[in-house]
């Protein structure tokens, strides 16, 4: 396709964008008890959207690493003058400080307990992706959600960007057709890398606690900060931290809530460091009148490729990538017809739009429904990640009974739905 016959650049086109309205929220009509558990790289990124809001008030900040405590209340404390109290332990913060808002963003692992805790004390959650580590946490928050009547809101920002919204409403006018197939891809080049050795931990970090429920792992600068999601006992690698965005932008987009089968292989055929995610994973799931593909590899983007990351809806009138930092554009299939382009609106650092998700999750509670990313969609957009990831994992095809959350005729797989949680937690189970 030849891009120069006709490229429209615009970040709002004339399709019409019914949702933006949403991204001027109004303020909140009171100042909320606002508390964070995981003040890393992105949950520090929520908070000062949470912060720059203006509609509450940090009264709590807890971490496992005293690290990254010391600097978010100082970073706080500078940002609106709060003076949050500081916590090692999650269960001593909502005991003590009783807020009407939670922030999870610790590692994928330690997600349901901390979620579930704090609406059982009342508290509505904004909830990091994806929003659990096995199938059977992501049920017993979104059960949670509805028995004690709390607002979930996961972070699956795309919702709420301006392209990705008029890219929804450009699909679902018919202008790329009957859709069969979709192709969800990340593709970003790397190296092998080298083993660290295992070391004690930093003075300032209880290791044990971050491990919490999963399985204890002699500490590696490698996991923390921020390399979990490679190492399969804390996350679900690549297809468990990217594939939940791109999965939930096809769910939007069909009616349809799950696949009826999944299959995926893959390997480390580069990696040679610590890690123990695939480096190289390939998905394909059945739904009703439409196949989903998984793609993720370390490799740079080949010539005929859009972006390095998202995804691409194949249709009878032509084909529409759907990206990132790069926006969406249409490839016609008439060689006649007009490239159309939409340029991204997102905001730094990072180059996300946590500021209106945020500023929906706070409408929905003032206007008492559930939030454009409602803990409801996150869980499945999670379980097609974690599906794909349970095929890898036991080395076959899984039937999937998407109303009961079972996988047929396959005992041995049906039980890597939840896990065995260590020493005194346990597995969360909400009816």
């Amino acid at each position: 396709m030849n891009r120069r016959k006709f490229i429209k650049k615009s970040s709002q086109t004339a399709i019409g964008i019914s949702a933006l309205p949403l991204l001027g929220a109004t303020r909140p009509a009171r100042k909320y008890k606002l508390a964070i558990v995981g003040v890393g790289w992105w949950g520090m990124n929520i908070l000062r959207e949470a912060i720059a809001h203006g509609g509450s008030k940090v009264v709590g900040i807890c971490d496992v690493d005293k690290r990254a405590l010391q600097a978010a209340k100082e970073e706080v404390n500078k940002l609106n003058g709060n003076r949050p109290k500081l916590y090692t332990d999650y269960r001593e913060l909502l005991s003590k400080q009783n807020p009407d808002l939670v922030i999870v963003a610790t590692p994928d692992h330690w997600h349901a307990l901390p979620a579930i805790m704090a609406m059982q004390e009342g508290a509505h959650v904004f909830l990091e992706k994806p929003i659990g580590h096995t199938i059977g946490e992501g049920r017993a928050i979104l059960n949670a959600s509805r028995k004690y009547e709390r607002n979930v809101q996961i972070d699956t920002h795309r919702r709420v960007s301006p392209h990705n919204i008029s890219a929804m409403e450009f699909l679902r006018q018919g202008k790329v057709g009957d859709i069969s197939s979709v192709k969800c891809f990340v593709n970003y080049g790397g190296g092998p890398g080298q083993a660290v050795p295992n070391t004690a931990p930093p003075e300032e970090l209880d290791w044990d606690m971050w491990c919490g429920p999963a399985p204890y792992t002699d500490y590696n600068p490698k996991i923390h900060p921020k390399g979990f999601r490679q190492f399969l006992d804390y996350a679900n690698g690549t297809i468990g931290d990217w594939g939940i965005h791109w999965f939930d932008q096809v769910l939007w987009w069909t009616e349809e809530k799950y696949p009826k089968t999944v299959f995926s292989t893959g390997g480390r055929h580069i990696r040679a460091d610590n890690t123990t995610a695939p480096d190289t994973q390939y998905a394909l799931y059945e739904f009703e009148s439409f196949t989903l593909h998984w793609e993720h590899k370390l490799a740079a983007k080949n010539a005929n490729e859009a972006g390095n990351v998202g995804c691409y809806f194949y249709g009878t009138k032509g084909t529409l990538h759907l990206g990132w930092r790069d926006g969406w554009t249409f490839y016609p299939s008439n060689k006649g017809g007009q490239i159309i382009h939409v340029e991204p609106s997102l905001h730094k650092p990072d180059d996300q739009n946590i500021k209106e998700l945020w500023a929906d999750f706070i409408t929905s509670i003032e206007e008492e429904r559930r939030p454009i990313c409602d803990v409801e969609q996150g869980h499945r957009a999670t379980n097609i990640s974690l599906l794909g990831m349970l095929s890898y994992n036991v080395g076959r095809s899984l039937k999937w009974d998407g109303e009961k959350e079972l996988i047929l005729d396959d005992p041995a797989a049906n039980a890597l739905l939840k896990r065995d949680y260590r020493g005194e937690w346990e597995y969360p189970t909400i009816n």
